[in-house]
């Protein structure tokens, strides 16, 4: 079998299937091997060569064809791939003015970004099927906290691998004190040279695939003159594996959104952002100047949203709660829990819990209003700690928190 090259840039996969041959097997002169009827050949490994940094990665397949995984009641479990971050989060009295003194309350280490927030978020509800992390750290402390913090919590990381020279991107998160608001300062590092070479499409069992966060991931963001983005072909690529695709998009001050995230939209099964970033990839203001949310401007977004790409279902979440449509024209809105404001300790990484919480339940083959139960108890469970993930708690009690607190009214009347 000729092998697979991908190119980005500098950078190149090679995929090459190997064939173990009884002894005395014929070979032809271009290298393939002459079929005979006396002779059975398996596929025994799968060998991905990454290039860029001299790195040989062998994994032993299953007995099964890998084209078996195709079918979807044989895969289990979700990948979360992009951004891994480590948040040093410092609760500060005051975001002050350019030039002026805020104070530092106290700080914490935790965890970041799309992929490791949400399977760390997985793990410690407890999911019954297996959570596998994919992405790009460094050779430091921050990275070997990643690691640690996967493995106390079995998150597989055969997908994580560390790069030489780089450091694991950190962001420093200002939250003030007694209120919601919080400022990020992010340095990029190893997560600016994600790509598709390191994705370990051929060793993939999951059945959701988890890209976070589209314009937060430089080499994903990077353009495609076939697909539009290099993260629209990975996407690509993944769903023909059989797998279905989940993306999120990071919140930004700027106008790439339409220039860069629809391109991934057509390669996507379950599209999960905020109605800031839905309202900034479609054009759609869904908010007034007061602040205030325009539910008709967040469904207008989403049939904007559906109009440039293929998903199966569309799921904005907001701090009012959720609203949810499938492509079939089904929809759905559920409010958020309604908390009183001494049990908020911090809204960092409440989207991300959101986002566990709606995975979780549909890779379960829930209801999607149960879905969108759990997602809004998993953002407020979020909500009782500063960091992004150290305020989950197990499956258990997040949905007591949905029995203990009563819900605000839908967002969106369907």
């Amino acid at each position: 079998m000729a092998p697979f090259v991908y190119r980005s840039g500098r950078q190149v996969l090679i995929l090459v299937r190997w064939v173990r041959l009884p002894q005395g097997a014929p070979v032809a002169e271009d290298g393939s091997v002459k079929q005979t009827p006396n002779i059975q050949h398996r596929s025994k490994k799968t060998e991905c060569f990454h290039s860029t940094f001299g790195v040989r990665c062998s994994l032993q397949r299953r007995e099964s064809s890998r084209y078996t995984m195709k079918n979807k009641s044989q895969r289990n479990g979700i990948a979360g791939a992009g951004n891994w971050i480590v948040d040093n989060v410092k609760v500060i009295d005051r975001l002050p003015a350019r030039g002026m003194l805020g104070n530092i309350l106290s700080e914490t280490r935790g965890t970041g970004g799309a992929a490791f927030n949400t399977l760390v978020d997985l793990a410690r509800m407890g999911t019954p099927f297996p959570l596998y992390g994919i992405g790009v750290i460094g050779d430091d402390s921050s990275g070997e906290f990643i690691r640690r913090t996967c493995c106390d919590l079995g998150i597989d990381m055969a997908g994580l691998i560390t790069l030489e020279n780089e450091a694991t991107a950190y962001t420093d998160v200002m939250t003030e004190a007694g209120t919601t608001e919080r400022s990020y300062y992010y340095r990029r590092g190893a997560n600016a040279k994600f790509g598709i070479e390191h994705v370990p499409l051929c060793q993939l069992t999951c059945r959701i695939f988890h890209l976070g966060y589209l314009l937060l991931l430089d080499g994903m963001d990077q353009p495609d003159m076939e697909y539009g983005t290099v993260a629209a072909r990975l996407l690509h690529m993944v769903q023909n594996e059989g797998i279905k695709t989940s993306v999120d998009v990071v919140s930004e001050d700027s106008d790439r959104f339409a220039k860069i995230v629809p391109a991934s939209l057509r390669h996507t099964n379950y599209l999960i952002l905020n109605e800031i970033e839905a309202g900034r990839t479609t054009g759609h203001k869904v908010r007034n100047a007061q602040g205030q949310l325009d539910a008709a401007a967040v469904v207008d977004a989403v049939e904007a949203l559906f109009a440039i790409g293929r998903m199966e279902l569309v799921i904005v979440h907001m701090p009012e709660g959720a609203y949810l449509r499938t492509r079939d024209g089904r929809r759905f809105s559920r409010g958020s829990l309604n908390l009183p404001p001494d049990f908020i300790k911090g809204t960092a990484g409440a989207g991300d819990a959101f986002c566990a919480g709606m995975l979780y339940g549909i890779h379960e083959a829930w209801d999607y209003m149960e879905a969108m139960r759990l997602g809004a108890a998993a953002a407020a469970a979020c909500m009782t700690h500063p960091s992004t993930t150290d305020g989950m708690l197990p499956f258990a009690q997040v949905m007591e928190l949905s029995r203990r607190f009563p819900e605000n009214p839908a967002p969106v009347r369907v």
